[in-house]
């Protein structure tokens, strides 16, 4: 499972010309899962992106996480964070998670911050979206769960 956050001071979902889903300060997450990720790997990832410091404390040292910080998540499902462009000229995807796989841990990533007492926007599994952010920092990090 490959995560892709964005610390944002706002976020948006639009879907055939209709928000679907905003948040102000937070992270935007563009996550991809991979064949073969099990609840192990949606564990860790969880794990990680909730207690992960990377919003400034007073003094402006990144000290505090997402419920210290008092931000939300939009996450936005994203197969193509596994694109292989080992070979070739198109990326090949084959690494992807079957859609009818990955929407449920998808879901269950969504749930599972929500869980831990984080606001959860959501973007639309499989839509053809467009995703409008302002990024804070910027601050940008890749997170793999097998890594």
């Amino acid at each position: 499972m490959i995560a892709l956050l964005q610390r944002v001071q706002r976020a948006s979902v639009t879907v055939h010309d209709l928000e679907i889903a905003s948040i102000g300060k937070g992270l935007l997450i563009l996550l991809g899962v991979a064949k073969g990720d099990t609840q192990t790997d949606l564990e860790k990832l969880l794990d990680k992106i909730s207690t992960l410091r990377v919003f400034p404390d007073e003094q402006g040292k990144l000290n505090h996480d997402l419920l210290q910080a008092g931000g939300s998540v939009l996450c936005v499902s994203q197969f193509t964070l596994l694109a292989d462009c080992r070979k070739g000229r198109r990326p090949g995807f084959s690494q992807a998670e079957a859609p009818e796989l990955a929407k449920p841990m998808w879901e269950l990533f969504c749930e599972g911050m929500e869980r831990r007492g984080i606001p959860v926007g959501r973007g639309e599994f499989g839509a053809d979206m467009q995703v409008s952010l302002i990024n804070d920092g910027p601050l940008t990090i890749h997170l793999d769960s097998r890594a």
